[in-house]
């Protein structure tokens, strides 16, 4: 406005009466605002108006931060998150009683007035003058909604300072707004808005969460004494907490009580008698979190799964935002059967203190849906009982550990590549121990240079001639080197690579002794890759989330399987073909279930970690224990005490092979024989023996040296 412009005479006017009445009423009688009058004689007339004039005339009201639950795949409460515990309802699901209350206590003319009640605040005043204290609040329930909405939208630190700042342009913009919101919205609106936004004490933002919270019940359920006691609270959420004051709590519900049978709202008869009940709370605490979950790192992945995925933020502070506070509900693929059986088979075989971590991963082929996720240390920060809060069950993407190298299980790619690429399932070589390799002979990726050096293995579990069968049941170190120089290593790399492991170092990766398993994985990838086989080659990305669905219950996001089929049919049945023989009268023999399985053991350099990797035709599943030092760093699990046992040799079928089936056992009893598909059109099929008869085919090395994994026996 410019400045020689003058207002009319009425515009001045009006903005002085709402500066008196503010100032006067509510700054200097109920809020304590020190605007002497002989400051308010010194502002001008015009510069008031001004004032008011550039206040803004509508308050934006954002959505209200709400609690985020997390579901099982049975729709049972995994976990809840939020930054404030908060269930909005709409105001048809809050009972009456508890409506009346709050009216009651907090603004009875709530109905008559509008943003502003002259009469309550000097009614107020009277009230608590005589009560020698603050027995009733003068702001409208407008505007003491005004205010939270203001406090709980600041976003910096200078917001949150104008949010509670004690002045008079404070006050004046809350009567603006407040005066908005009476000529944009409904009281019942501004009533539910502020039943859901209020802060009821002891961490229960909101009407519903105080009712669930206090009394186990529901905001449509809150009866007399309960909804006396939550419209106490609203004024001094701390002061009259029952948790904390129960006496001053129940004073205070006996107030809100006197109150509404001295406005009629309720029979003096039955305020007397409500008055002689105690609290009767039934204290429910809602955690926040994963950490007390019944399954503590399974809920770890799904937040970082879902904290990866831009649809839901374009950045992870937006993504954060919107699961804590954007009431969502995250349905998962948690099975907690399968859950429970995982935790039990992890726990009977690795302490929660030993200096090793137990681990296992179940994922369903076909769909990738994580049915499990269990480690032998629980959640936590107490290190003396051996907490932690590193996830050694994911892969390092989703902020889990480095993982293990996972020994012989990953002679399964090496396997499939031979397959693949047409090698008979009968290719047998002369197998000794020790062997020694010229890795020039092994062929690199295209583009990717040559290796050089020798390169010596060593077999514990044989020597002489194998074919795939046989070679793969004994787990024969220097045969699978064999056949990777017909494959080249370019082949199994990239083949593990698409069926799930995380390789991302192919420098320090993609060596011939790629196939004895010298790069780290978790055991959810390798659960994954493993799938894939039970699946008849079509790999199915890991999911632990089905779906999310926004605060009204709509669909914000499907979880659909992503899958891709990376080998023939064919391929993935012989490969099931070899590794039943594992279990069925190989190292693994222990852990034969009612239903056919198949799986690969597999020990790692100085048995730092040892595995188990198998499936059924509904379940994938990984097993590995390794050894840690006192720093939480790889260590051989030779010399330590795990379970109570002194460990002088490991091996995957006698240690982590009976984590595999104690948790498959169970989880598969009952279910029908589901067969794998017998393979077609692989030539050797069911020939499981070898002969010296016929040299090998293909290039042999029996060179000098050495580089790799010193060639330890997958076991």
């Amino acid at each position: 406005m410019p400045r020689h412009e003058r207002l009319p005479a009425y515009r001045v006017l009006s903005h002085l009466l709402v500066m008196v009445a503010v100032a006067v009423v509510l700054g200097i009688v109920v809020a304590g605002l020190a605007i002497p009058f002989a400051g308010m004689a010194g502002i001008g007339a015009r510069n008031v108006a001004r004032t008011m004039d550039n206040l803004p005339e509508e308050l934006k009201t954002e959505d209200l931060s709400q609690r985020s639950t997390i579901l099982d795949a049975n729709g049972n409460l995994l976990a809840s998150v939020y930054d404030e515990n908060r269930i909005t309802v709409p105001l048809k699901d809050i009972s009456r009683t508890m409506v009346s209350a709050l009216v009651a206590i907090e603004d009875y003319r709530f109905y008559q007035h509008g943003a502003l009640d002259l009469k309550g605040t000097l009614r107020a005043l009277i009230t608590n003058q005589a009560n020698d204290g603050v027995v009733q609040g003068g702001s409208s329930i407008t505007q003491q909604l005004v205010k939270l909405t203001l406090q709980s939208q600041a976003k910096t630190k200078t917001e949150r300072a104008a949010a509670t700042a004690d002045t008079y342009a404070r006050k004046l913009k809350e009567l603006r707004y407040a005066i908005a919101l009476e000529q944009t919205h409904s009281k019942d609106w501004i009533l539910e808005r502020y039943l859901n936004t209020a802060y009821f004490g002891d961490g229960a933002y909101g009407v519903q969460a105080a009712a669930k919270h206090y009394f186990d019940v529901n905001a449509r359920q809150l009866n007399l004494r309960q909804s006396a006691l939550l419209a106490g609270l609203v004024k001094n959420p701390y002061g009259y907490d029952p948790t904390k004051f129960p006496d001053k709590a129940l004073e205070r519900r006996d107030v809100v009580i006197d109150r509404m049978a001295a406005l009629n709202v309720i029979p003096t008869e039955k305020a007397e008698k409500t008055k002689e009940k105690d609290l009767s709370l039934k204290v429910q605490d809602v955690d926040n979190g994963c950490v007390n979950s019944a399954a503590p790192f399974f809920c770890d992945y799904v937040m970082a799964y879902l904290l990866q995925d831009p649809q839901l933020g374009r950045t992870v502070q937006q993504r954060r935002n919107l699961l804590k506070n954007g009431g969502l509900t995250i349905k998962t693929t948690l099975d907690m059967t399968a859950q429970t059986d995982a935790d039990k088979a992890v726990s009977d075989h690795v302490g929660q203190t030993d200096q090793a971590i137990g681990a296992l991963a179940i994922v369903e082929p076909g769909t990738g849906a994580v049915k499990a996720l269990a480690q032998s240390r629980p959640m936590g920060n107490k290190k003396k009982l051996g907490e932690t809060y590193v996830n050694f069950t994911i892969p390092k993407e989703y902020g889990g550990a480095n993982g293990f190298q996972p020994g012989s299980t990953f002679k399964a790619f090496t396997l499939a590549s031979a397959i693949e690429q047409g090698y008979p399932m009968t290719t047998q070589f002369d197998s000794p121990s020790p062997m020694t390799f010229d890795q020039a002979d092994f062929t690199n990726c295209p583009g990717e240079g040559f290796f050089g050096g020798d390169y010596t293995a060593n077999n514990s579990t044989g020597t002489g001639w194998y074919n795939m069968y046989s070679g793969t049941r004994n787990s024969i170190n220097t045969y699978f080197l064999q056949l990777e120089q017909l494959t080249g290593v370019c082949k199994p790399y990239e083949l593990a690579k698409q069926m799930g492991v995380r390789l991302t170092a192919p420098q320090a990766e993609r060596y011939p002794s790629f196939t004895l398993g010298i790069a780290d994985a978790s055991p959810l990838e390798m659960a994954e890759a493993y799938a894939t086989f039970a699946a008849r080659g079509l790999h199915c990305d890991s999911r632990p989330v089905s779906q999310v669905l926004d605060a009204g219950g709509n669909v914000l996001l499907d979880y659909e399987p992503t899958c891709t089929q990376v080998m023939k049919q064919e391929t993935a049945d012989a490969v099931s073909d070899v590794l039943r023989g594992v279990i069925e009268g190989g190292f693994a023999s222990a852990q034969r279930l009612t239903v056919a399985a198949a799986g690969k053991t597999g020990t790692t350099q100085e048995q730092k970690a040892v595995w188990f990797c198998g499936y059924t035709a509904h379940y994938a599943a990984a097993a590995t224990i390794a050894g840690i030092d006192s720093q939480g760093r790889p260590d051989s699990l030779i010399g330590k005490v795990i379970d109570g046992n002194p460990i002088y040799e490991a091996s995957g079928s006698g240690f982590a092979a009976p984590i595999w089936g104690d948790a498959l056992k169970p989880l598969t009893a009952g279910q029908p024989y589901d067969d794998f598909t017998y393979p077609v059109g692989i030539e050797g099929v069911g020939v499981t023996s070898a002969s010296p008869p016929k040299p090998p085919k293909g290039p042999r090395g029996n060179h000098g040296g050495g580089h790799g994994n010193g060639g330890r026996p997958g076991r």
